[in-house]
């Protein structure tokens, strides 16, 4: 029986791939989210290599990635994907809670990073987060990220050094892994408005991705998180 939305609500599809090697894992993800109504599993992978021979990924909204795959890695991947599928976000989904393995994926692109061990339903909401245009991370790894990009100072270009005072809530929201409409409603804008601040950011800041916005701020000390 499907784990439907609430009644009423429209359905609008989350298309998502999966990579990873260990197929208990897999098995069960793919389980969780075929039985969830508004995830389609677009294709099942056990190595990076097998996913970027198919279409299926650039067809995909969410690609849910382990780091330690055969390989190509998962750090990698997400390079890869970021390069031939701007549009695809990537979530990691790992066993690994070093502050390096954390800090090269969420610089590589990637927009969450979550613990093996989530819960089914932790889960779905994160990567329905992710695809409202969160970022999803479990706390600990959340505060290793924060204290990693907290502990490598960067220089920014005076264009960086310039974000107004705007900016800067909008960014330090960012950090925190809220979505576009949470921030609006937070600082009291329309979600147009949030776009157009976070074009500027990114400009400013000469970065592409909401990864590498967060990670520049964090070194650079333009956002302080306290959480």
């Amino acid at each position: 029986m499907k784990n439907n939305i609430p009644s009423g609500k429209i359905l609008t599809p989350i298309f998502i791939s999966l990579v990873e090697d260990n197929q208990y894992v897999r098995t069960g993800w793919e389980a969780v989210l075929s039985n969830t109504a508004d995830f389609v599993v677009k294709g099942v992978f056990s190595s990076c290599e097998e996913a970027f021979a198919s279409s299926d990924i650039g067809e995909s909204d969410l690609v849910l990635m382990d780091i330690g795959l055969p390989g190509m890695s998962g750090i990698d991947g997400v390079k890869y994907i970021r390069e031939h599928h701007p549009s695809v976000a990537v979530v990691m989904c790992t066993v690994h809670e070093d502050d390096q393995n954390i800090f090269d994926a969420v610089c590589a692109g990637a927009i969450g990073y979550l613990q093996k061990k989530i819960q089914p339903d932790e889960l779905l909401k994160a990567l329905r987060d992710a695809s409202a245009g969160g970022s999803p991370m479990t706390p600990n790894i959340a505060r290793k990220i924060i204290a990693s990009f907290q502990s490598q100072p960067a220089k920014l270009s005076n264009k960086g050094e310039t974000l107004t005072s705007r900016e800067r809530e909008v960014l330090e929201q960012m950090a925190f892994g809220k979505s576009y409409a949470t921030i609006a409603e937070s600082l009291f804008l329309s979600v147009d408005g949030i776009r157009y601040h976070i074009r500027h950011i990114y400009d400013k800041l000469q970065v592409h991705t909401r990864g590498e916005a967060i990670a520049k701020g964090l070194k650079a000390r333009l956002i302080h998180p306290q959480r």
